[in-house]
């Protein structure tokens, strides 16, 4: 059976972003966070992308500037299957190769309980957090940036409660991030 893994990056203070959509400029990148990402897209099978990180993913990745500034990285983006689930999307709007539309949680746990490499949910908090309430998610890696952002959105903003977690383990990076993986834990109603 395959694992869905959630990672995303955050500032100190639990923002994925700032106020406005796509304020990322913070986000602490350098060689070692980009070795790290190489190895999660070889481990997986399919990308997962909420409808809003899918967009932003979607008009990044397939451009020059990404292909020039992380060819690697790219590369892997653009090859990979996606998978976006979204209730409001038409398959018409889903044009990133290799890319396919799901409208619910349903499909992503029947992909889980098949074989093979893992699927690997990028961002997408508002995915992420309905994944985690529904038990589906095994591992959720946040990259705490060293930054205080003071206001923006939060990966709790969506939830219905609280989510407990047991800290599988930590990692330290050169620039200051830091790695907290996380087993998110069933919810009792």
């Amino acid at each position: 059976m395959r694992k869905i893994k959630a990672f995303l990056l955050t500032s100190l203070d639990g923002y994925y972003e700032g106020e406005k959509a796509w304020e990322i400029d913070w986000h602490n990148v350098d060689d070692e966070f980009n070795e790290l990402a190489m190895k999660q897209l070889d481990a997986a099978a399919y990308l997962v992308f909420g409808r809003a990180t899918y967009q932003g993913m979607a008009g990044y990745w397939p451009t020059a500037d990404a292909v020039k500034d992380d060819p690697e990285v790219a590369s892997r983006m653009n090859g990979m299957p996606k998978i976006v689930v979204s209730r409001t999307l038409e398959s018409t709007d889903v044009t990133w190769s290799n890319s396919r539309l799901v409208r619910d949680a349903d499909e992503l746990a029947a992909l889980k309980a098949e074989s093979g490499k893992d699927l690997l949910v990028l961002g997408s908090s508002v995915l992420t957090t309905a994944l985690m309430e529904l038990g589906l998610v095994d591992e959720l890696g946040i990259m705490v940036n060293p930054v205080i952002l003071g206001a923006g959105n939060s990966l709790s903003s969506t939830a219905k409660g609280r989510i407990p977690l047991k800290l599988l383990g930590t990692r330290q990076f050169r620039n200051g991030n830091v790695l907290l993986t996380y087993e998110p834990r069933a919810i009792s109603h």
